[in-house]
């Protein structure tokens, strides 16, 4: 088991460093803000290898690999999240945190009802938020001719 451990650890320092590397790509003017935009995905990508590389040499007691239901509930959270990445640009803010809220709460188990309603509440309030009280731009979607 502690090979598994190991396995995870090794995956996310890869994960760290792919990410610290993307986090130097960041442009960004120096007049404006003298720590940047690089800062702080650049501290989590520092503290995720250091924390990998602590794990991967004292790895504890891990679980076996998922199988069955629970492996399918542990590979639909990413596809979910794909979905929602994927749909993002095309289908708007809305959509896109409805199709990511749905979909989250029907592999937890929520009752489709429920998670339609859920789904519908999140995507209308964090659109609230971010566009009324953060001002921030979200798209509407190409499929909305925006």
């Amino acid at each position: 088991m502690r090979l598994i451990g190991r396995a995870t650890a090794a995956c996310l320092l890869l994960f760290a460093l792919a990410y610290g590397l993307v986090a130097t790509a960041i442009d960004y003017a120096f007049a404006s803000d003298p720590l940047g935009p690089r800062v702080f995905p650049l501290g989590l990508a520092a503290m995720l290898a250091l924390l990998s590389v602590w794990y991967f040499f004292s790895p504890g007691p891990a679980e076996g690999y998922p199988s069955g239901r629970l492996l399918l509930r542990v590979l639909g959270i990413p596809l979910v999240m794909l979905a929602a990445v994927a749909l993002f640009e095309p289908a708007g803010f809305l959509v896109s945190t409805f199709v990511l809220t749905f979909g989250t709460a029907l592999i937890f188990g929520a009752p489709p009802f429920k998670a339609l309603l859920g789904a519908v509440g999140q995507a209308v309030l964090w659109w609230f938020v971010f566009s009324y009280v953060l001002e921030v731009y979200l798209p509407a979607g190409a499929l909305f001719g925006h």
